[in-house]
């Protein structure tokens, strides 16, 4: 009956489910495996600890009886990375699952060392190590996030520093456990709440150094990609320069300590009044400059006549215009004297020409009373009424006889 099918009228005992699993499991056989160790107690000479996955969040439990404990050639403690033969070993009586360790060793720092190396190629190939994508940091924070292990030295070096340059500056502090199985968790939350805090204007990511495999979570893929996610400018400073984590590649600036990164996110008091002062001095020497210009220009504006003395222009535009009036009444006198003296002469012209001036010589003009000028006898025979024209004035006669024409010399004029 214990082989039959569980069914919900013939349902198998605890035992018996237990009992299957232990077989399912012991027919596994042993497998090596690679994690942190993240807990590691002895009691008794044998060992209780855990060993997590270093890419996924997966844990299990391990023993290492104290007749293997002896066997093994190094020193092992929690934070350590490892290879170990394990066989999985389920505990009937309490239901547990645990593995037994046969085995172990310590990763070898090469292997490690080209994951790692992968992994930077990897990433650098999407572009999240471009300096394109580099923010820069702003001239003066008013605050600061900061992500630190709590009441450790990074914690104070950066405040200390931060606030003898600036004392006004604030922080936002956000704690975390910068190594261990919590490290990459709680450092990635941390770095995203301070990401969302609008008050924030920069993010600083301190520890105080370590050993190279206490700061490889500063390397695990899920907070390298959180940090290139972070819409704040982040800056790195886990004070490693032998091994630099993928961290201090991805953040917007890398710094080599944490008093370093206080000294660079936050301009010196002292230095910028310093640059003030300088500059007011030039801006005040700029400026006096060119006052002292301007006076001189303004001093020769005065300087000219034309505002020095105003009148001084009345007074030669009056001589000007006394001097054109004078000049104009004497040309207007010597036009009109010379049309005087042409109409004297075209008188006299005119004089000369006239019939008046024929008359007052003692001619007469003899005309019919048709008005027609008599130029010889036979146009006035006798009987014929005539007017005679004289200088001064004109008298009626009738001729008589016929009279012979006299001489072309012969002045007489006409009866």
């Amino acid at each position: 009956m214990t082989d039959a099918a569980s069914t919900l009228e013939t349902p198998w005992p605890v035992g018996l489910l237990a009992n299957k699993i232990r077989g399912y499991i012991d027919r596994l056989g042993t497998a090596w495996v690679e994690g942190e160790i993240t807990q590691w107690g002895a009691s008794g000479g044998n060992v209780y600890g855990k060993l997590k996955d270093l890419t996924e969040d997966a844990t299990v439990s391990f023993t290492i009886w104290s007749s293997v404990r002896t066997k093994l050639t190094s020193e092992f403690k929690q934070g350590d990375r490892v290879i170990a033969l394990v066989k999985p070993n389920y505990w009937v009586k309490g239901g547990t699952l645990t593995m037994q360790v046969f085995e172990m060793r310590h990763v070898g720092l090469g292997d490690m060392l080209e994951r790692l190396e992968r992994l930077r190629k990897q990433l650098a190939g999407e572009g999240l190590f471009d300096a394109s994508r580099k923010k820069p940091l702003p001239f003066l924070p008013h605050c600061i996030g900061l992500v630190t292990g709590k009441d450790s030295d990074a914690e104070k070096d950066v405040i200390r520093n931060a606030q003898l340059r600036w004392p006004a500056v604030n922080f936002h502090l956000a704690y975390a456990a910068v190594q261990g199985e919590r490290m990459v968790a709680e450092v990635t939350a941390a770095i995203q709440r301070l990401d969302a805090d609008p008050e924030v204007d920069v993010i600083i990511v301190a520890r105080g150094g370590g050993d190279f495999q206490n700061l490889l979570g500063f390397s695990d893929e899920r907070l390298v990609r959180a940090a290139a996610a972070c819409t704040t400018p982040l800056v790195s400073a886990i004070g490693h320069e032998a091994d630099r984590p993928l961290l201090d590649d991805v953040a917007d600036l890398r710094a080599s300590t944490p008093t370093d990164a206080a000294k660079r996110v936050v301009p010196d008091v002292s230095d910028e009044l310093n640059r003030v002062q300088q500059a007011r001095a030039r801006l005040s020497n700029r400026l006096t400059g060119i006052l002292a210009h301007e006076v001189d220009r303004i001093g020769q504006l005065r300087s000219r006549p034309v505002l020095s003395t105003p009148q001084w222009i009345i007074d030669s535009r009056s001589e000007d215009l006394t001097r054109y009036v004078a000049r104009g009444a004497e040309l207007v006198d010597r036009a009109v004297e010379r049309a005087g003296a042409v109409i004297v002469d075209l008188r006299s012209q005119l004089r000369a020409l006239s019939p008046q001036g024929t008359l007052d010589r003692g001619y007469a003009i003899v005309q019919l009373n048709d008005g027609q000028v008599v130029r010889s006898p036979g146009q006035a025979p006798a009987g014929t009424s005539l007017r005679i024209t004289l200088a001064e004035g004109a008298v009626t006669a009738t001729t008589h006889t016929m009279a012979s024409a006299p001489a072309a010399s012969d002045p007489t004029p006409a009866n």
